[in-house]
């Protein structure tokens, strides 16, 4: 079955709609060109494994999909990271992690008290998970499960208040508020107060 696959008319097929699908994630013409093109030479090489033709379209677009990521990748690669930082930390004079700390902490101290303790002590007092298992005595895995509870209950209750800005590192960059009672005041001029 797999043999019988024509890869031209698979192209013809798809060659459009991959295109528009490459272009809108890398925004770069030339690029999604080039990424087509790749998509394509693993769809021939590769259209053997293929034993599902049901499932072919799919498995088009996580080749394309994975070409896009390795594309970031590779420029992420070619980029000197110290280098590239600091000239994006000038850009942002006013760190917005910086000035979120505070309500974070004072929104931690919202949850509920073992998530608070645990994240409280862990990420803002710089405790070791260990020392904690043996002074609370339970298992490492439950401390563990503990503050990564906790960090989740946390990243909700920030992403109900505000809107959040990322750098291509994923480091928060700006924030606004969005239906936020707990770190904005919306009366002063839409800036979050910390």
């Amino acid at each position: 079955m797999n043999s019988e696959i024509d890869t031209a008319k698979l192209y013809e097929d798809f060659s459009h709609p991959l295109k528009a699908f490459i272009q809108k994630r890398v925004n770069d013409s030339a690029l999604a060109e080039d990424l087509l093109h790749d998509v394509f030479l693993k769809i021939h090489n590769q259209i053997g494994s293929v034993k599902d033709a049901d499932k072919l379209a799919s498995w088009i677009y996580r080749i394309a999909q994975n070409a896009i990521v390795d594309s970031y990748r590779r420029r992420k690669e070619m980029v000197p990271q110290e280098e590239d930082r600091s000239i994006e930390a000038s850009n942002h004079p006013n760190d917005a992690a910086e000035r979120l700390a505070p309500t974070l902490r004072r929104m931690a101290k919202q949850l509920p008290t073992k998530y608070k303790e645990a994240i409280l002590l862990v990420d803002f007092e710089g405790a070791k998970q260990t020392d904690l298992a043996k002074k609370w005595g339970i298992s490492l895995s439950a401390v563990k499960s503990r503050v990564q509870r906790a960090r989740t209950m946390l990243k909700d209750l920030l992403l109900q208040c505000c809107h959040f800005e990322f750098d291509r590192y994923g480091t928060v960059f700006n924030y606004y508020p969005k239906n936020c009672r707990n770190c904005c005041d919306k009366s002063a001029n839409n800036k979050c107060q910390t």
